[in-house]
C-alpha cells in the first residue's frame, strides 16, 4: 500500500446506539486481496487489502444487517472483487460497479445476477481521469433498461456545472455524501442551498448523508457537520442513505472509528421514524424493492 496510507481501524467501538433491525449500510467499499483481484494499473492509490470477509465481520459487530457495496476506484472497470462480494453475501448484498463505454449486454446481465444494481460515475479528479460526459450518458441510457441508478461522486465546487447534466440523467440518481459541503460555509451559503434545490426540483435525486470524517474541520465528533446532514434528512426524509464508508480510502487526517459512526446517526435522524427510513425502509426500496 501506499507509504501514507492509513489502515482502518483495528478495533472499532461496539455502539452504543442500537441499530433498528434490517439496517444498511448503503455505502462500503472492499479492496482487493490484491493477491486475487490485482488493483488497476491505472489506479490514483494503492490501499491496504480490505477484504469480504473483514466487511462482514464488521456487518455483524456493527448489528448492520446489508451493505451495499461501491466499487473502489483503485480496481477500475474490473468489478471482480465487488462481484465475488456480492455472490458470497447474496441476499445481504447488493453492488454499484463502475463500468466503462464498450462493457458489453452480457456483461451488465452478468452483473444484475450477481446482485449489482447500479454504476458509479466520478468526477473527482484526483480519483479518476476525466470521461467526456456523453460516454457516461451512454452508459445511463443502457443501464436505465436494466433498473439501475446512478450514483455521483463529486466535489461541491463543481456542483454548479454539472446541474444541467445531472438534471438530464434517466433514472434515479443518488448523490454521494451530501455533494461534499463546505462546512464552514454555513446552511444558508448559496453552495449548499444550491445542492438543496437540485434535490427540491428533482424527486429523482437522492443522497448519502455519509462521511462526516471526510466533511469535517473540526475532528471527532464531527459537531460541525451536524447541521447539514440533518437538514438534509429532515427536508427529504425518504431520498436518503447512510452508510460506514469502510474501510475509508483516502483518509489523510485520522481513521474513524465504525462504532462512532454509528454512533453518530441519532445525532442527524433524531426520531425512531427518521431512523427506520434512512436505514431500513429507503435502501430497501430502492436496492431490494
Amino acid at each position: 500500500m501506499d507509504a501514507n496510507w492509513i489502515p482502518f481501524h483495528p478495533a472499532p467501538k461496539k455502539p452504543n446506539f442500537t441499530l433498528p433491525k434490517g439496517t444498511v449500510d448503503a455505502h462500503c467499499h472492499v479492496f482487493g486481496p490484491a493477491a486475487e483481484f490485482p488493483f488497476a494499473p491505472t489506479r490514483k492509490y494503492t490501499p491496504c487489502d480490505a477484504s469480504k470477509n473483514q466487511l462482514f465481520t464488521l456487518r455483524d459487530h456493527l448489528g448492520v444487517s446489508r451493505n451495499v457495496i461501491v466499487q473502489a476506484t483503485c480496481h477500475g472497470t474490473d468489478n471482480r472483487a465487488l462481484m465475488d462480494a456480492c455472490r458470497t453475501a447474496g441476499d445481504l448484498a447488493r453492488g454499484i460497479a463502475s463500468v466503462g463505454p464498450n462493457v458489453s449486454d452480457e456483461d451488465l446481465t452478468e452483473m444484475h445476477q450477481a446482485g449489482i444494481r447500479g454504476v458509479r460515475f466520478n468526477f473527482v479528479k484526483r480519483l479518476v481521469d476525466d470521461t467526456p460526459q456523453e460516454v457516461f450518458t451512454h452508459i445511463a441510457e443502457r443501464i436505465a433498461k436494466l433498473g439501475w441508478h446512478i450514483v455521483v461522486y463529486f466535489e461541491a465546487a463543481d456542483l454548479e456545472a454539472l446541474i444541467p447534466f445531472l438534471e438530464s440523467l434517466p433514472t434515479v440518481l443518488v448523490i454521494d455524501h451530501m455533494g461534499r459541503p463546505d462546512v464552514t460555509k454555513g446552511l444558508d451559503h448559496p453552495d449548499f442551498q444550491r445542492f438543496v434545490s437540485l434535490m427540491a426540483r428533482n424527486k429523482n435525486i437522492w443522497t448519502k448523508v455519509t462521511c462526516p470524517e471526510r466533511l469535517t474541520v473540526a475532528g471527532p465528533p464531527y459537531n460541525d457537520v451536524v447541521p447539514y446532514a440533518a437538514h438534509i434528512i429532515e427536508r427529504f426524509p425518504d431520498r436518503v442513505l447512510w452508510g460506514t464508508d469502510w474501510p475509508h480510502p483516502n483518509m489523510k487526517s485520522h481513521m474513524p472509528d465504525d462504532g462512532a459512526l454509528v454512533d453518530f446517526i441519532p445525532r442527524i435522524a433524531p426520531t425512531a421514524t427518521l431512523q427506520q427510513k434512512l436505514l431500513v425502509d429507503n435502501p430497501m426500496r430502492l436496492y431490494w424493492g
